[in-house]
């Protein structure tokens, strides 16, 4: 069995919820999650050994006021504090099944964003995170993130010192619950190789599509050097948040968010998306930090 932290396993309100639902555009917004090889809830991929977001990010430099307005934000996000000098999966022995993951225990008024998919490869977002040196987490499928402009628009937004890691969200989106041991272990583990040959290192992190996992997911993911398994507890809509757990932010959320456009976003941008979402993060009095530096 896993190490939980900050939250329950697959049978959570959420976890249901992002299983259940049927439409498209609502698989995509609430439940962080599509079907089939144009979409899906999370996304995978790795960094290379010099980039492994097991290793502290290069501090970037302060955005200033105008970069934020440029994007339609009044002002740029606070600081982030010091990060903690352990992290949630040190000490976890290799094969060891990875600790599961909801919400980091903080109390530093901090979330963390994080990006699934890899569907849509917009180049004002790749300029948007580079102006606000915004760090956030991708977990890529392989059939969705090779379409297209491919992993290297996914590289392009690793932001300075490779801030932004890339990491495991399967070879094709399948809900995991559905299949056997051998064939989870083949999704998790095949898309692990994938990232390695790419970037030199396995991913340390997975998210599971649909937020559905079970036993022989913790299994696999564990023998595939998969550290954590990453759920969360605040999903991104087109203009503001949803939560699992109230109707506003806490310390140490994990915010879903998909890399998605007009036509899913009833014709907003995923620039737009991501404005309104920064607007509510501050309007909250919180900021944005680094995950890898937590987990």
């Amino acid at each position: 069995m896993s190490s939980r932290i900050s939250g329950p396993g697959p049978g959570s309100r959420s976890a249901r919820r992002a299983a259940a639902v049927t439409p498209l555009l609502l698989a995509v917004l609430l439940s962080g999650c599509s079907s089939g090889g144009s979409g899906g809830t999370k996304a995978s991929g790795a960094p290379s050994p010099r980039t492994e977001s097991t290793a502290p990010a290069a501090p970037p430099a302060s955005p200033d006021a105008a970069a934020y307005r440029r994007w339609g934000i009044d002002k740029p996000l606070a600081a982030p504090p010091a990060p903690p000098s352990a992290k949630l999966t040190d000490g976890l022995k290799p094969g060891a099944a990875p600790k599961v993951i909801r919400r980091v225990p903080t109390n530093d008024k901090v979330v963390f964003l994080t990006f699934d998919d890899g569907a849509e490869k917009d180049p004002e977002f790749v300029k948007m995170t580079k102006d606000l040196k915004l760090p956030f987490t991708m977990f890529l499928t392989d059939d969705i993130a090779r379409a297209g402009a491919g992993y290297g628009y996914f590289e392009q937004l690793r932001g300075e010192g490779n801030r932004n890691s890339i990491n495991n969200h399967t070879l094709s989106h399948p809900n995991l619950r559905t299949l056997s041991a051998d064939a989870q272990r083949r999704e998790i583990c095949g898309q692990q190789d994938v990232l390695e040959k790419r970037y030199g290192g396995k991913p340390p992190l997975f998210r599971p599509p649909y937020g559905n996992y079970n036993d022989a997911t913790l299994a696999a993911a564990g023998g595939c050097g998969v550290k954590a398994l990453l759920l969360w507890e605040a999903t991104m809509q087109i203009n503001d948040m949803r939560y699992a757990q109230g109707d506003k932010l806490r310390p140490g959320d994990i915010v879903l968010a998909h890399f998605r456009g007009p036509s899913e976003l009833k014709g907003t941008t995923m620039t737009e998306m991501v404005a309104n979402m920064l607007r509510s993060i501050e309007r909250q009095g919180f900021t944005v930090a680094r995950l890898e530096d937590y987990v």
